[in-house]
């Protein structure tokens, strides 16, 4: 589905950012506006009139928010807090040390957290002990009664910030009566950009602690926790469950049964066996060749070293191995959904092998092309995924 761009990733990325508007993320013609001004795979026009947008918007916000007009200042600073995050998104050569990165993410964060200020239900920001430090996090309330109710505990993925939860899930979880407890693990957001955390795939040993966490809070009800994965996150929140099994159920958006077979199956066949064999001589100069070509290929390849930890585009490959479900699956124990994106290329097959491999109950749902939600994690179709993910968790928690 192109959406403003011939570039596949420019296309994809412009089409999530402007997903989120249903809930108050992006408008549809800032949006428009933005996309005009940048080139087929220009990423320095890319982060100019992204940022550009989001300094006017952060300003409008400003502005409100001095004049008390307290609901245009939240609405204008959920924006702005959408656009930096899209701004940084290609801004990958060296992001760990890259002052540009930091800053944008930085307001990204910062104007999020001015937002859930104004919220009209409570937001809460909080720290869960992990090893020996903490992740961050927000804890999204229905109300300040103090009720216990169901709860959504949402991982995010291999790009995702936590700020964009609210977008995604938190919104509507509020609306159904769910509270969400969301938080950037190993790899992501603040974790990876603040405290140099990569990703690890025994997720068990970051997910436990958030589920301790939970407990712990009188508004969570103990025996109504659902585990939600979104993009790698569904490889991620698998993984964990088979090991945590105090979850009443578990979403993944969508279903990821290997990452690493994901990345390998479009490779050249050679490159992937020179990979494999630790050619690195000959694999990453090839890689960098595929690199300059694509967009794609150019952004996922350094993003995977950052967020990886890895040395280079071969060394990120094979970390990627030990992501799989392979021996766990059959280990979870609730009620599962799997969901599934008719057009995903990158999850081609993947979910339903996920599906073959439970023993647990599960539900598998394919969104199709024609209904807008054929995208990877069905991107500008946000109100279709979560009316079927909430449907199904209404249907399961009322069972448990």
């Amino acid at each position: 589905m192109k959406f403003l761009f011939d570039d596949e990733s420019f296309s994809f990325e412009t089409l999530r950012a402007a997903g989120f508007a249903n809930d108050g993320g992006s408008d549809l013609g800032e949006i428009l506006a933005t996309a005009r001004n940048i080139g087929e795979s220009d990423e320095d026009a890319w982060l100019r009139e992204w940022k550009n947008t989001a300094q006017r918007v952060h300003a409008i916000g400003s502005r409100a928010l001095e004049a008390g007009h307290r609901v245009s200042a939240r609405e204008a600073l959920l924006r702005a807090s959408n656009y930096y995050r899209t701004a940084e998104f290609y801004r990958r050569d060296d992001p760990a040390n890259d002052p540009e990165v930091k800053l944008l993410s930085t307001l990204s964060r910062e104007t999020f957290a001015q937002a859930a200020t104004l919220m009209d239900t409570p937001v809460e920001a909080v720290r869960i002990p992990y090893q020996d430090t903490s992740l961050p996090g927000y804890l999204f309330l229905v109300d300040d009664s103090g009720t216990p109710r169901p709860t959504v505990i949402f991982t995010s993925g291999f790009d995702s910030t936590l700020e964009e939860v609210y977008f995604v899930v938190a919104a509507a979880a509020l609306r159904r009566g769910y509270n969400v407890l969301a938080y950037d693990g190993p790899g992501q957001g603040a974790a990876l950009r603040e405290q140099a955390l990569v990703f690890r795939p025994d997720w068990e040993a970051v997910v436990t602690p958030v589920v301790d966490y939970a407990l712990t809070r009188p508004e969570i009800a103990p025996d109504r926790i659902a585990l939600m994965g979104y993009s790698l996150g569904g490889y991620l929140t698998a993984r964990a469950a088979a090991h945590e099994h105090r979850l009443a159920a578990l979403v993944l958006d969508d279903g990821l049964y290997s990452y690493h077979d994901a990345n390998t199956r479009i490779m050249p066949p050679f490159l992937r066996e020179w990979v494999e064999t630790g050619r690195d001589d000959l694999a990453n100069p090839v890689a960098g060749l595929l690199m300059m070509s694509s967009t794609q290929a150019r952004w996922a390849l350094r993003n995977g070293v950052w967020t990886f930890g890895a040395t280079s585009v071969a060394d990120y490959i094979r970390r990627t191995t030990d992501y799989t479900l392979d021996g766990v699956a059959h280990l979870i124990d609730c009620p599962t959904l799997i969901l599934d994106a008719e057009n995903d290329q990158f999850f081609h097959g993947q979910p339903q092998r996920v599906a073959a491999a439970l023993t647990c109950p599960y539900t598998l749902i394919t969104l199709p092309e024609a209904e807008g939600a054929g995208e990877h994690c069905h991107m500008g179709a946000m109100s279709r995924f979560q009316q079927t993910t909430f449907d199904w968790l209404d249907t399961t928690l009322s069972a448990h």
